[in-house]
């Protein structure tokens, strides 16, 4: 079967943010094609590239607070012109892990959160159906209570639909999303996609590199451009 061309979008996010589980590098790039993820690609907001403020005890032996994190409560920006379709709140921020003891015990509960159903896996998010149907666009793990939309309302390239947040299936606060053909990701199969106008740094020291358009490659650090 042959691969649809991919649907391009903004990136949906200010300043910097490291790419990880890029499509670029595996497809399926989460590991598999349940729940249309099967081009996903994730972003977490990184200072250099450090994604937290703290590094302490906690970092090696426990949780951590969310609010540690630099992608806490960063607005995420819609990606394309559209309408939202979905909208789901209400899912608490959980505590972050980066220890390989607390990572381990959370993936051991991954299959009673798939059980659980959207909300558990995907946390609080919105779903919007793109202009031009050329698909749907989910950005999912959004902080609690800050959804700034609701069904039906039509939204702009760039416009605020809510914060970076951990809920979820998420072990630190971190940007997850993903286009569809469908609205429900149960149903739907995953999409291609990539981006218009960023910069890349493929590695610490590298210059940047201006991109019109294209997939970042994993551990790639990006920004939007001009």
């Amino acid at each position: 079967m042959s691969i649809p061309d991919p649907v391009v979008l903004a990136l949906p996010f200010r300043g910097t943010w490291l790419v990880q589980n890029s499509p670029a590098r595996r497809v399926p790039s989460h590991g598999t094609d349940l729940f249309a993820t099967t081009y996903a690609m994730d972003f977490v907001a990184v200072r250099g590239r450090r994604t937290a403020t703290v590094r302490d005890w906690r970092t090696l032996l426990a949780t951590e607070p969310p609010q540690r994190f630099l992608a806490f409560g960063r607005p995420v920006l819609a990606p394309a012109a559209g309408r939202v379709v979905a909208v789901h709140d209400g899912e608490v921020d959980h505590e972050a892990r980066r220890s390989p003891t607390t990572l381990l015990a959370y993936a051991l509960t991954q299959a009673a959160r798939v059980r659980r159903g959207a909300g558990a896996v995907a946390g609080n998010h919105v779903i919007v159906e793109l202009a031009g149907r050329q698909g749907y666009v989910l950005l999912a793990h959004l902080r609690a209570g800050s959804v700034r939309v609701a069904v039906g309302d039509p939204v702009d390239v760039g416009q605020e639909l809510g914060d970076c947040g951990n809920s979820g299936n998420s072990t630190q606060p971190h940007l997850h999303l993903q286009v569809m053909d469908a609205a429900d990701p149960y149903a739907a199969r995953g999409l291609p996609m990539a981006f218009r106008h960023y910069r890349s740094w493929r590695r610490p020291g590298d210059p940047p590199v201006e991109v019109d358009r294209g997939v970042p490659g994993e551990a790639a650090v990006v920004e939007p451009g001009r």
